[in-house]
């Protein structure tokens, strides 16, 4: 972005632009504007253009990066020259280096941008942009730009912005209350202000270090019964490792992989492929050939483990619109593609989202062979290789083996902290939460993805933190149109409600402290980055080993399910730098931990329950002469697949009362989720009531899944999470995929046959090292009452299994004779009740089995 018209002409080309300058330039500027512009006074022209000077230097110096003593040759000049609306609610700061800053109010902005186009000349100066408007089912309005609360006509998104409007039409400052308080804002480094940093750095330092102890002295304290528990049995003779249900298995997995290190070891003293030879001469046909392998040194290093299981990885530069530097891995096969030089893997630039350039710089594969592209995102305190750090089981790995171009994306500052201008110490670079990962990182690493691939749309998968970031970015005041560039969204232990575990003491404590408290104990930067910093100095091991039982801990989730041979290296990619203001969106008094929602308040959440308390005495009245049918998981997957496809107004919702406080709009893409049954951190059956029961018509749920005694993690680590998540995942990522766009695509593994046909077997991605061994299938839960139902219901859901899908728009012909299991339901069940025009319509009803046990 340039700077204000002709001031270039009074610098040479690439020499430094001081302040004085930029004044000079200006007072030139205005000596020709129009006298009369914008001013209604009677002071001389020379003194007016002489104030309108000095207000947009005293604003541009406010807004900058550095005040004009700090500037040296090398930082060039910082000040501010103009604000750049992301959204309405994002804008951003250009400097006149070309580079751009975070952080700033909308109002600060817009009197930016006003001043600027005074000294331009301008007759009409620029307003900031009009946003949607979103009303809450409590009153509440969502938006950048928020009309009265006695204005109710906010459907049609209509505000008045005349300057002659009543106060109670007009449009007041711009907010995102209560759900995103306003960040604080940060000007350029001030002695006083550096001496405020220095001491709020101080003592969190300490007072976040006494926390963090009491958390380990927590986490001691709640492991000694199981230690004591664990002694007593080794003492009478017993072996405690066979009460875990996978105990064989992780038997058999340890003994193959200390004869994996042992071959390697026996290669190691004979011929190896060298690792820039990667692809070639691949012994026996075999595709997957690892290229690393032996001990496993427990490395931060994706493209080291995904070496080990026969793939590679490289690592990508990706700038966010407002000045951040994120990583982005691609997974490859390295028969299919060689690593691309640094210099094509570098930063693109901030405007790629609006763009939208196509790089091809990854080798073109020609029709028929090229991969459909799937971006994963992570959770909270997590980065890109919680993806990756179980052997074949990673879904990454397992993905990328299935014959798709797996691309992993991190969150901003992550492992590594990276701006093109801001650095640690600066407040500013740690002055975002929840909304600008999902407003500015979602979309920038979407754009990079579409750009290196060609494709015009992806499949996003995320967990945790990662579905929150999406959920919030594609509401409707906030970015909706990033779902425009998404095929579907696979959202595994979706984090839109907060569960029990909120309600535990030491969150309690937390949603007591004040901003001003919080930020007293936790700082205004990283958040305890003395959990980082202890990773570079503890053997990775022990690092591992602490790190899974102080989370355990925190949030109640246990490594039953893993594979604990290869826990320590699940946690050597956690935790990471986030923000203070991030933990305090999620922990602090107002935001998440009160309103217990990431879209609604706790008033709204109040009134839903009510509703539902309804919904359920129709759901058992329904239900009361009728016998559950068994539905297996593969007939449930081709329901759901196949109801995509569907037009017919069953599969749509009517109730436009309920819909009138939806959270999205006709852009949200197809949804799919997969639920972890005994998940105390997040609710993700209230989700699923909130697509059923007719809250978001514009949702298309192609497939829904609760598994029954996973926990938070067991959805990505768990050692059967290939068969329970990952092949459905496969699947429904190729069914909703474009039929343009999977032409010109290879079929991916275990996708071959129709949906109506089960796969086969033997159309499956190998295990590395096993032997040709099957990989194992999931156990069952425990259920005698409900094992007639289906593997995935329990006694105690409040929303059974149900996959029925919601439909409004549909881009393909319906499937011959994909309703014919109504008519068998009406010869099994009898006709369906005619419904009144009084009586709730909501999709878990014309399930097969009652919702409600």
């Amino acid at each position: 972005m340039s700077l204000p018209k002709r001031v270039q002409e009074h610098v040479k080309p690439g020499q430094h632009i001081p302040w004085t300058v930029h004044a000079l330039a200006a007072i030139r500027i205005i000596e020709s504007r129009m006298p009369h512009f914008g001013d209604r006074t009677n002071k001389p022209d020379g003194t007016r253009e002489k104030e309108r000077e000095k207000e947009f230097a005293e604003q541009a110096e406010k807004l900058g990066r550095l005040r004009p003593h700090q500037e040296d040759d090398e930082t060039g000049s910082t000040a501010a020259v103009e604000a750049k609306f992301i959204t309405p609610l994002d804008p951003v700061v250009v400097t006149a280096n070309g580079k751009r800053l975070p952080a700033v109010p909308v109002e600060e902005a817009a009197k930016l941008n006003r001043l600027k186009d005074g000294l331009d000349g301008v007759e009409t100066p620029r307003s900031p942009p009009r946003g949607a408007v979103r009303e809450g089912r409590d009153g509440t309005a969502y938006g950048a730009r928020l009309s009265s609360p006695r204005v109710r006509n906010l459907s049609n998104g209509s505000q008045n912005e005349s300057p002659h409007a009543s106060l109670s039409e007009s449009v007041p400052a711009s907010r995102t209350n209560p759900l995103f308080p306003p960040l604080p804002m940060y000007g350029p480094p001030t002695l006083l202000r550096t001496l405020q940093c220095m001491f709020l750095r101080g003592s969190s330092s300490v007072l976040s270090l006494c926390f963090l102890l009491a958390i380990v002295a927590g986490a001691i304290a709640d492991g000694i019964p199981r230690i004591a528990t664990h002694v007593r049995r080794r003492l009478m003779l017993q072996n405690p490792g066979k009460r875990r249900p996978f105990y064989q298995e992780e038997k058999q997995r340890a003994q193959e992989r200390k004869a994996a290190r042992q071959a390697w070891k026996r290669q190691q003293r004979g011929t190896r492929t060298p690792l820039n030879e990667k692809g070639t001469g691949l012994a026996g046909g075999q595709e997957f050939v690892p290229t690393e392998g032996g001990a496993d040194p427990l490395v931060v290093d994706i493209s080291y483990y995904a070496r080990r299981v026969g793939l590679d990885a490289e690592a990508f530069d990706v700038e966010t619109e407002d000045g951040f530097i994120i990583e982005l891995v691609h997974v490859f096969n390295p028969r299919d593609h060689r690593r691309l030089p640094h210099e094509d893997r570098k930063a693109d630039g901030a405007d790629l989202f609006e763009n939208a350039p196509t790089n091809h710089k990854l080798h073109p594969l020609p029709d028929g062979q090229k991969k459909y592209p799937v971006l994963m995102m992570h959770g909270l305190l997590q980065s890109a290789g919680a993806y990756c750090c179980t052997d074949d089981d990673s879904l990454a790995f397992y993905l990328a083996k299935s014959g798709y171009d797996v691309w992993l994306g991190n969150n901003r500052c992550g492992l590594n902290p990276r701006h093109t201008q801001l650095h640690y110490e600066d407040p500013r670079m740690w002055a975002w939460n929840i909304r600008q990962m999902g407003v500015m990182d979602l979309a920038a690493l979407i754009s990079r993805v579409l750009a290196e691939t060609g494709f015009t749309k992806l499949a996003l998968i995320a967990h945790s933190q990662g579905t929150t970031q999406t959920f919030v970015a594609l509401a409707k005041e906030q970015r909706p149109e990033i779902g425009e560039k998404i095929s579907v969204f696979c959202a595994l232990a979706p984090a839109a409600y907060a569960g029990p575990l909120i309600g535990k003491m030491y969150f309690k404590v937390m949603q007591l402290i004040g901003p001003g408290l919080f930020r007293l104990v936790f700082g205004i930067h990283a958040f305890i980055p003395l959990m980082m910093h202890a990773h570079q100095f503890l053997p990775s091991a022990f690092y591992g080993w602490m790190g899974y039982h102080v989370f355990s801990f925190l949030f109640s989730w246990s490594d039953q399910r893993w594979d604990r041979g290869l826990r320590n290296r699940m946690f050597q990619w956690a935790p990471t730098y986030v923000s203070a203001e991030s933990m305090r969106w999620w922990l602090g008094r107002e935001c998440f931990a009160k309103q217990k929602c990431i879209l609604a308040t706790r008033e709204e959440g109040r009134l839903e329950d009510l509703e539902d308390e309804e919904d359920d005495e129709v759901i058992r009245k329904f239900y009361v002469d009728r016998e559950p049918k068994a539905v297996t998981p593969r007939m449930k997957l081709q329901r759901n697949i196949t109801s995509f496809h569907c037009q017919t107004l069953t599969h749509q919702h009517h109730d436009q009362t309920r819909g009138k406080y939806a959270w999205y709009d006709s852009r949200f893409p197809p949804l799919a989720l997969w639920v972890a049954g005994a998940d105390n951190l997040v609710d993700g059956r209230r989700l699923l009531r909130r697509f059923d029961r007719g809250r978001e018509p514009h949702v298309r749920v192609v497939h829904k899944k609760i598994i029954e005694g996973y926990e938070h993690l067991d959805v990505i680590w768990a050692m059967d999470s290939i068969d329970k998540v990952g092949k459905e995942v496969r699947e429904v990522i190729w069914r909703t995929a474009d039929h343009e766009v999977a032409r010109v695509c290879r079929t991916p593994v275990g996708c071959l046959k129709g949906l109506e046909e089960k796969p086969d077997e033997g159309d499956e991605v190998p295990m590395m090292h096993s032997g040709g061994r099957l990989r194992m299938a999931s156990i069952s839960e425990s259920r005698p009452k409900f094992e007639d139902i289906g593997e995935e219901m329990g006694s105690e859901e409040v929303l059974r299994q149900g996959h029925a899908l919601k439909t409004s728009i549909d881009r393909s012909a319906e499937m011959e004779g994909e309703h014919d299991h109504l008519a068998g339901e009406a010869r099994e069940f009898g006709p369906r009740r005619p419904r009144g025009n009084s009586e709730a319509v909501f999709d878990d009803v014309q399930e097969k089995a009652n919702p409600l046990g």
